[in-house]
């Protein structure tokens, strides 16, 4: 019973994939100018949702999933707005746009010294999942019913693997956090079910922290 238990083991960390994360010390960070976010309702929102689908049609949007290691512990790094809304690093597309240019370029937007990012590069890797939103006023859910025909959002997740050190320069009306895996988790009601949902979406690597 022992030799099988340790074949199954060993088996299954070979088809893991692995990520190597460092220290949050390794990074430095600093502010640049503000970025100006629109200032609108829920309707608001809605209205110029239905009038931006009805010119460009369904609305593409991509955010990084980045890690840093914090007491020995892989943490999410997230951005926050008024001190209540949490964010992955990303955006909508352009028309025309590939996934892995626009994650660059809304990367380098909010996170580099300068919006073309020419001081840095971003290992943009694999998508961990795709969200939908089946019309304009549901949440996103992480599957497209055979029914919606045409679904009015998709946003994808994709795994951005960080260098050992990098300098993140963030608008000064947004905040940078690390934040807990563990914290992350399933925490629905703070971070809303994108966020919340990532850890999961990571469980099929093996996380390596990396000490220098």
């Amino acid at each position: 019973m022992g030799d099988d238990d340790e074949h199954n083991s060993s088996s299954t960390d070979e088809g893991r994939k692995e990520v190597d994360i460092y220290p949050l010390s390794c990074y430095y960070f600093g502010p640049k100018e503000a970025i100006v976010f629109k200032d609108e309702t829920v309707s608001d929102r809605i209205t110029r949702m239905k009038s931006n689908y009805a010119a460009y049609g369904l609305r593409t949007s991509v955010e990084a999933v980045l890690l840093v290691e914090l007491f020995k512990h892989p943490h999410l790094l997230l951005l926050q707005l008024n001190n209540s809304i949490f964010k992955l690093p990303g955006g909508r597309l352009r028309p025309g746009e590939t996934d892995i240019d626009g994650l660059r370029r809304k990367l380098s937007n909010k996170l580099s010294a300068s919006r073309d990012g020419n001081e840095t590069e971003w290992e943009v890797g694999e998508c961990l999942g795709m969200w939908w939103r089946h019309d304009f006023e549901t949440l996103l859910c992480p599957y497209l019913p055979p029914t919606v025909k045409k679904p009015k959002e998709c946003t994808k997740l994709f795994l951005v693997r960080l260098p050992e050190s990098r300098k993140f320069i963030v608008p000064e009306n947004l905040k940078l956090l690390a934040v807990p895996l563990s914290q992350v988790h399933e925490n629905h009601k703070t971070y809303g079910t994108v966020i919340s949902g990532v850890p999961q979406l990571l469980s099929k690597y093996s996380i390596n922290i990396i000490d220098i």
